[in-house]
């Protein structure tokens, strides 16, 4: 299994060194669901800590930005998405990011293959950025069973609903949320969400 560290993730971004202390502090008093994700784009406790000026300021060149979290249990890949822009994900416990390439999703049929996903371990007290052609979706837990909680922060009015519901056409019908192209597994039950079913091959788990 690679890590955030090694070489082979420098395709996919590259980890920033930040003072992550009250972050980790702060989500770790979030109460999480049973089982399953949660995801909040915007999480107030997260936004009055000193680090979100500095995510704002330096790292998205003073551009406004959201800073929520995706935590809970997960084992499946179930789909892959990408933004427009780059997505700073903060591990506060270990887990895993399965990535992939925008590149390599093929043009006609708007598929993506997952034997190309390649998985990386994130260490607790990692940030890492992920640019805007890697494909992610939600992390997984480092063991079976265990929570995970990682922030997420992404430019403000990211993954909010869209506006306008025509999505007939070429890259169009990925677009799930604003500033959220997705792609997803037919195991993954997104479909009744309106999702586009693209994913060939196993729904890779962990």
């Amino acid at each position: 299994m690679m890590n955030v560290n090694d070489p082979e993730f420098r395709p996919y971004g590259r980890v920033w060194k930040l003072d992550l202390k009250d972050f980790v502090e702060a989500i770790g008093k979030v109460e999480l669901p049973a089982d399953g994700t949660m995801y909040e784009p915007s999480t107030p406790a997260f936004e009055a800590l000193p680090l979100f000026k500095t995510l704002q300021d330096k790292v998205f060149g003073e551009l406004p930005i959201e800073f929520g979290h995706c935590s809970g249990r997960n084992r499946k890949l179930n789909a892959v998405e990408y933004h427009r822009s780059s997505e700073i994900d903060i591990a506060a416990t270990d887990l895993y990011l399965m990535l992939g390439r925008q590149q390599d999703i093929d043009p006609e049929t708007l598929r993506y293959e997952t034997k190309r996903i390649e998985t990386f371990f994130v260490p607790a007290g990692t940030a890492v950025e992920l640019y805007a052609t890697t494909l992610h979706f939600a992390p997984v837990s480092a063991k079976s069973g265990e929570v995970f909680r990682c922030g997420v922060v992404l430019p403000k009015g990211t993954n909010e609903a869209l506006v306008h519901a025509d999505r007939a056409d070429g890259e169009d019908r990925l677009l799930f949320a604003n500033n959220k192209w997705l792609i997803a597994h037919p195991e993954s039950g997104l479909e009744k969400d309106g999702a586009f079913i693209g994913l060939v091959g196993e729904n890779l788990m962990l």
